[in-house]
């Protein structure tokens, strides 16, 4: 897919549509995939604060 004949690169040349896409897309899934690794950091953490604030069964 082309982008109309007004939409050009710096260089004057047509650019394709599908490589913004492309790049949206993996800029999207980088952001969606550092969200849940700091969701799941953080359940770490606070699962581990309350495993060492419960007594030791003896």
């Amino acid at each position: 897919m082309i982008r109309p004949s007004g939409a050009h690169g710096l260089d004057g040349r047509p650019v394709p549509v599908a490589l913004s896409r492309l790049t949206h897309s993996v800029a999207g899934s980088l952001a969606i995939g550092g969200l849940s690794l700091c969701l799941v950091v953080t359940l770490a953490v606070l699962s581990i604060k309350v495993a060492m604030a419960m007594p030791i069964a003896a």
